[in-house]
């Protein structure tokens, strides 16, 4: 079970904290207890949340106040789970916290519940870990294995979440759709792992 679940995103100020008010009351409703938290990879620290991503967690009903944090060891090692908003964020956390590589993923990957989708990210994941210690190790890397890392990527889905930062309310309805979507999937996920 996941206790602890950190978002992740560049500044804290858009998409990490909304995805934290709204896992916080997604959660709830459902009767799942994890404690939640956001930060940014490039986040000042207590900064404001964005007035657009403030209003619309009031608007849907969660009054929290929230604002940025940095990423640290500290947040990495409190979390079970690190869910950032893109792949950059991702790897920019595994650049930086190896240690944590087994519990971060984008929101969109952990969550996804389709699965052609769980298949292909497994196969991608396979090939890009043996291309990776291929490297390591000095060893060559064919145009086969190229062209099939090229052909995984290319039917691959997006696993970002679109940055409204600096857009209109429209822009952020938008994000905090997707993200709710992907929080509705992400507790239905933890609420069997919690009864199996």
């Amino acid at each position: 079970m996941y206790e602890h679940i950190l978002f992740v995103c560049t500044g804290n100020t858009c998409r990490s904290p909304m995805a934290e008010g709204l896992f916080r009351k997604l959660a709830e409703r459902e009767g799942l207890s994890c404690k939640v938290r956001s930060a940014g990879v490039s986040a000042w620290e207590g900064s404001p949340i964005s007035k657009h991503s403030a209003d619309i967690l009031q608007g849907r009903g969660i009054m929290d106040r929230l604002s940025s944090s940095a990423v640290t060891g500290d947040s990495v090692t409190w979390a079970d789970l690190i869910l950032t908003m893109t792949t950059g964020h991702k790897e920019t956390l595994i650049r930086r916290y190896p240690e944590a590589v087994d519990k971060v993923y984008t929101l969109k990957e952990f969550a996804e519940d389709d699965t052609s989708v769980l298949e292909a990210i497994a196969d991608r994941q396979r090939l890009h870990t043996e291309l990776q210690i291929k490297r390591a190790l000095g060893q060559r890397i064919t145009e086969e294995e190229l062209r099939q890392v090229r052909q995984l990527d290319f039917g691959m889905p997006s696993f970002d979440i679109a940055d409204p930062y600096g857009g209109d309310r429209k822009m952020y309805e938008k994000s905090a759709d997707e993200i709710e979507a992907y929080l509705i999937k992400l507790i239905r996920k933890l609420g069997k792992a919690d009864k199996g």
